[in-house]
């Protein structure tokens, strides 16, 4: 889980649905990051997992079929 990742790798919270990259692992938690910045959060390491392609894609995704759904002008 978490040990594997180092500071910089993008990492998915399997309780808070969303990635984030790796600031620090200190003890039994993982401090996370938006991609594009923001509020830094805490998991707990056995949440926290290497992203995947899919993790990566699901927001990028959801918003374009959001978009689409409005209607383009």
């Amino acid at each position: 889980m978490a040990g594997e990742l180092a500071v910089g790798a993008l990492a998915y919270d399997i309780v808070q649905m969303r990635c984030g990259v790796v600031m620090e692992v200190y003890g039994s938690l993982v401090a996370l990051r938006p991609r594009g910045g923001g509020i830094e959060w805490d998991a707990r390491r056995e949440n926290v997992r290497a992203a995947t392609v899919d993790d990566r894609l699901r927001p990028v995704l959801a918003e374009l079929n959001a978009f689409s759904s409005r209607g383009a002008p």
